[in-house]
């Protein structure tokens, strides 16, 4: 099995640092053609199938990589990002953030001390949720011998690799979060996971990672 994880395009509330989380933000214009130049990189790429986020712009990101391919396009829950409860809609970057609790910012530098505000997630449940998600494709024969599209988000793909890579919440956001459109290709037997490529850009416009 090979499976391709991208990450979602572009949006607004990713231009000006907003915390989306399950929030269903969409595409935005330079989105949609981020995903529309990685679909084109990866136009020979014989995908099987996809499984998405339901979040639109995971779902409209894996509807424009997939393109003309006649191939089932799947929603997945275990694979949508990471909640963020009360603090979803609000910006938050260091320097300038909506969010006035300094214990957040754990979130970034320290996940091991996080403690999700209320209504969202912690990083041990989405580390749950997107292991279990990667052990039943992982087990199931069906997908053995398929190559599948997996279209997510930053800090959930952080989890799936997190997962991947045998880590803890420690080092969660291992070489960071990965810029939008970023594809990484993972190759799976039942005994093992193999990374042959990690965060590639088909692009050339310049886009800065979260």
């Amino acid at each position: 099995m090979r499976l391709y994880f991208i990450r979602h395009g572009e949006t607004d509330w990713n231009q000006v640092k907003r915390l989306q989380g399950k929030s269903d933000i969409p595409l935005n214009e330079f989105g949609e053609h981020l995903a529309i130049e990685t679909g084109e990189a990866l136009k020979d790429v014989r995908f099987d199938l996809v499984y998405t986020s339901p979040l639109k712009r995971a779902r409209k990101t894996a509807e424009l990589v997939a393109g003309e391919r006649d191939i089932p396009i799947l929603d997945e829950p275990r694979i949508e990002e990471m909640g963020f409860g009360i603090y979803e809609g609000l910006i938050c970057k260091e320097g300038a953030s909506e969010i006035q609790d300094p214990e957040f910012f754990h979130f970034f530098h320290a996940p091991e001390k996080y403690h999700p505000p209320k209504g969202g997630e912690s990083f041990e449940e989405v580390l749950a949720r997107t292991n279990d998600f990667l052990e039943e494709i992982r087990n199931d024969p069906a997908h053995a011998e398929q190559t599948i599209l997996i279209s997510t988000h930053g800090a959930a793909l952080c989890a799936l690799l997190c997962n991947i890579k045998g880590k803890t919440v420690k080092d969660f956001w291992g070489t960071g979060v990965h810029k939008n459109c970023a594809v990484t290709i993972v190759d799976v037997t039942p005994e093992a996971y193999r990374i042959l490529e990690e965060g590639k850009t088909y692009y050339k416009e310049e886009v800065k990672p979260w």
